[in-house]
């Protein structure tokens, strides 16, 4: 992240990342107890290293922060050496921080923090302590090892495991001696994972983490409009924040490379469906909030407004269809593939088992003396079993990577992490489902509202005035859908849409009125005169 090289005392390796591009500013921030050396990073992340025994540590956190556009360079450091002094090196730990902006378009700052508390001296403190689990008249209480020293003159003593009977069981030492029973382990009785250091425990919660990113909103707000820009940021969800809109994805620069090739990404694409929705979501309320507020009492206003909203109504039906379709078509994708993988999976155990068995045979063979020829004999047969299994397994295996459709197991590899894709995006199709099924209800509320409105109107009246505005409204809502989904425009959706509303908001007697009125009305304006016709007499049937 730093662009530099250091080099790792842990595993005696040398890293150079010196010639990666796109580095802006990096620096250390040490809190006042730290040592002055550990301002090189390389003294610094080893001094992490070496304070860390087990091999899952954490040696870090890391927060990436974007920068907004609208400021430069000197701002974006003024900016984040106040907030990371405020809010994390005055608080204790040690920060490493860079700016990367590679593209010119996406400027971030990724920041490293230690995750070990500092004592006044520099020295590193635990995350954690051992907690012995102690009894005393029967009541269990748990001690660290400075506190258990006070405890046990209390008469506070730890549990160990003993053997009672066949079964284990932990009880004190005098219990134990007083019904001579044997301890089997040298270690107390414990909680699961110790107790953490109030301090680490703070900076682990989820409290403190949504302090500090309400915190980053703040600042980068402040600056904004010390600086005159009006755009604000907001670390809230947009659900917290009350929006429907559904947020976008992460892209990463592995799909914006494929872009860039020509190559449509799947993420990209994902991202640029859900802006359209959300750009058509953001209208279409617009819309329907200024109609609800300039509606008059008057017959023309209120059914011109009934028809737009109806037509807006449709547009977020054809959302709520072309969702739905998206996730019937994933989920046949993922029923096709999915169950070949498992199938796969099971094959691959089979083998493994099987070789395994086989290896064992093998060993055990070995050891098998040449005086006892009917063991070798039945061992020899055990292991032309075995290979003769595997060999099948492993062409029933090849036959299933042919009916998943790949060539090897690399392909299986892409398989399995087109899977995970595809129920990512199953995922987010659910979420699209929910939220354009909960503003489609909204709309028709408010439809009803504005229906209850035009009751003491005059009926048919009203009824004309919306035979009027019905296909011009249509065709509006045609043209909104046709243009933010280009390609995936579908007339038969649009059709099922406009059904589905009718359906909703018990429209169907209004649009067949409509259509009546203009049969009659095409029919006069061409002077036809509407008349029974006489039925055909059938013709005879041919006899050979």
């Amino acid at each position: 992240m730093s662009c530099s090289a250091i080099y790792n005392e842990y595993d005696g390796i040398q890293h150079d990342y010196t010639r990666k591009q796109g580095l802006v500013w990096e620096h250390v921030f040490l809190p006042d107890c730290a040592p002055v050396e550990w301002q090189e990073r390389a003294k610094l992340w080893n001094a992490v290293e070496e304070a860390e025994k087990t091999k899952d540590s954490r040696l870090a956190r890391e927060f990436v922060a974007a920068l907004p556009i609208e400021l430069g360079k000197d701002e974006w450091v003024d900016l984040l050496s106040k907030f990371i002094q405020e809010q994390f090196v005055d608080d204790g730990m040690c920060a490493d921080v860079a700016i990367h902006d590679t593209d010119g378009h996406n400027p971030h700052a990724h920041i490293m923090l230690t995750v070990r508390p500092l004592s006044e001296n520099g020295t590193w403190q635990h995350k954690t302590e051992k907690e012995y689990l102690c009894v005393k008249d029967g009541e269990e209480r748990g001690f660290t090892a400075a506190e258990y020293k006070e405890a046990q003159k209390d008469g506070w003593e730890k549990q160990y495991q003993y053997k009672v009977g066949k079964k284990k069981a932990f009880m004190t030492p005098s219990a134990a001696e007083a019904q001579g029973l044997e301890r089997v382990s040298k270690y107390p009785k414990s909680t699961k994972y110790g107790r953490q250091n109030p301090i680490s425990e703070r900076w682990n919660s989820e409290e403190q983490l949504i302090k500090w990113r309400a915190a980053w909103a703040d600042e980068v707000n402040l600056c904004l409009e010390q600086k005159g820009f009006d755009e604000r940021i907001d670390h809230r969800s947009f659900a917290e924040q009350g929006k429907n809109e559904q947020p976008t994805i992460h892209e990463g620069v592995a799909a914006r490379v494929l872009e860039k090739k020509g190559i449509i990404s799947d993420r990209c694409e994902l991202n640029r469906q859900i802006k359209q929705d959300n750009v058509l979501l953001r209208r279409v309320k617009a819309e329907i909030q200024s109609l609800m507020t300039i509606a008059q009492n008057t017959v023309l206003a209120i059914a011109q407004s009934m028809e737009h909203m109806r037509a807006n109504m449709i547009v977020m039906a054809y959302q709520l269809l072309h969702a739905r379709r998206m996730r019937k078509q994933i989920k046949l994708e993922i029923s096709q593939i999915a169950p070949k993988l498992n199938k796969y999976n099971e094959l691959v155990a089979q083998i493994k088992a099987t070789q395994k068995e086989k290896k064992a045979l093998i060993v055990k063979k070995r050891d098998v003396s040449l005086f006892q020829p009917f063991e070798l004999i039945k061992l020899n047969a055990r292991i032309a079993e075995m290979t003769e299994n595997l060999e099948e397994l492993k062409s029933e295996k090849e036959r299933q990577i042919l009916l998943i459709g790949e060539n090897d197991d690399e392909g299986i590899k892409r398989s399995k992490a087109r899977i995970m894709a595809e129920r990512d995006k199953l995922l987010k199709t659910e979420r699209v489902v929910a939220r354009c099924t909960g503003d489609l209800d909204i709309a028709v509320e408010e439809f009803h509202k504005l229906e209850a409105q035009a009751v003491k109107l005059d009926q048919d009246a009203l009824m004309d005035a919306r035979r009027a505005f019905h296909p011009m409204e249509e065709e509006r809502a045609a043209s909104a859908i046709h243009e933010y989904y280009a390609l995936n425009y579908d007339e038969a959706i649009i059709q099922a849409a406009k059904s589905d509303v009718n359906n909703l908001l018990g429209e169907n007697r209004v649009v067949t009125q409509y259509r009546s009125l203009h049969e009659n009305l095409g029919q006069k304006r061409d002077g036809i005169q509407h008349q029974e016709r006489p039925q055909r007499k059938k013709p005879k049937e041919l006899t050979r």
